[in-house]
């Protein structure tokens, strides 16, 4: 179980391009990031360079960058970051998938235990198809 919690939780690079009235555009996203609930961790290394560590069930890295792109940041576009973002993307979402995620949701967590429940046999339940219920 500390194994399946180890790897929902992702380290990941963003890179910010130079050009851009904030100089400092990293430490100013890493500032806006430390209040997202999922996200653990973000720092700046560089003023061009945000490191994140967040849980991939509660958030994931393309609902950071496009939340960080709506409020006017400018992330890199160079074709080996856009490549390594699509990687991310698609393995993210098929993690999701594989625990029950649905493609979207931010917060699937809840969804699991409450499909975990679903599937329990309680003693309170009526097992009885539901016209059944009503004959008396």
């Amino acid at each position: 179980m500390d194994n399946q919690a180890s790897d929902s939780i992702k380290q990941r690079e963003i890179v910010f391009v130079e050009m851009h009235p904030d100089p400092n555009q990293a430490q100013t996203a890493a500032e806006h990031l430390s209040q997202i609930d999922g996200i653990l961790d973000a720092h700046a290394e560089s003023p061009t360079q945000l490191r994140i560590r967040y849980h991939v069930l509660e958030i994931t890295l393309e609902q950071i960058e496009s939340a960080l792109t709506e409020a006017g940041f400018h992330i890199s576009s160079r074709l080996i970051h856009k490549l390594r973002r699509a990687l991310f993307y698609y393995t993210e979402e098929i993690q999701r998938a594989n625990n029950g995620c649905p493609q979207g949701e931010s917060k699937c967590t809840r969804q699991i235990f409450i499909n975990r429940y679903q599937q329990i046999n309680h003693s309170c339940r009526d097992g009885r198809p539901g016209h059944w219920r009503k004959y008396q």
